[in-house]
């Protein structure tokens, strides 16, 4: 997929006030400092689209992007900042919430996975919501160059030795470091396979 434009629409903490419109939309969303941004800018080619922070927690909104004219990349909060009262915290919680279980136009939705770590209870436990309410998303596996190839494909397998503990199928899985701008073609092929899957 060719990157034409990539514009800004609207940032809101509201579901009800998300562009209207029949177009598809593809949500980014992970821990804090899991490297959303930096994605959401290789992705696009477009060096400040995602405003990126080493300070994590940055993001409190929802985000919209018009791609091509076509379709919506949507960068929502991350989740699991414990720096956060619990106020915010709950806010976020519902914000995020509200925009996965009743925005009709989510597609699909990315979760972003720090590839250096082993399995995190707090991504698993998100992973494990999305699927019991039916929300169809994929696994970004983020920092891959951050990493040695060997331990990269242990904490790969043991996310999906966890998650095929309670699933039968596991997800679209893609890999990628934003320095090394690796990952890109995969994750727009797919979304572009999706676009073309749904005009049929």
């Amino acid at each position: 997929m060719n990157i034409k434009s990539a514009e800004f629409i609207i940032s809101n903490t509201d579901v009800r006030k998300c562009p209207e419109g029949t177009r598809p939309e593809y949500a980014f969303i992970g821990r804090s400092n899991v490297g959303k941004s930096s994605l959401i800018n290789m992705l696009t080619e477009r060096k400040g689209l995602a405003m990126t922070s080493s300070k994590p927690g940055k993001t409190l909104l929802i985000n919209h992007f018009l791609i091509n004219n076509e379709w919506f990349l949507v960068d929502l909060p991350g989740y699991g900042f414990a720096q956060r009262g619990k106020e915010q915290r709950e806010q976020l919680r519902t914000l995020i919430e509200n925009y996965t279980l009743y925005r009709e136009q989510l597609t699909s939705l990315f979760v972003l996975v720090d590839s250096r770590h082993e399995p995190q209870k707090i991504d698993l436990e998100f992973m494990e919501w999305l699927g019991e309410n039916g929300i169809p998303f994929a696994i970004i596996f983020t920092k891959i160059d951050k990493i040695s190839r060997g331990r990269l494909n242990e904490n790969v397998k043991a996310y999906k030795e966890r998650l095929l503990e309670s699933w039968e199928e596991l997800p679209p899985i893609f890999y990628s470091s934003s320095e090394a701008k690796e990952g890109r073609d995969e994750i727009l092929g797919y979304i572009e396979e999706v676009n073309r899957s749904l005009e049929e």
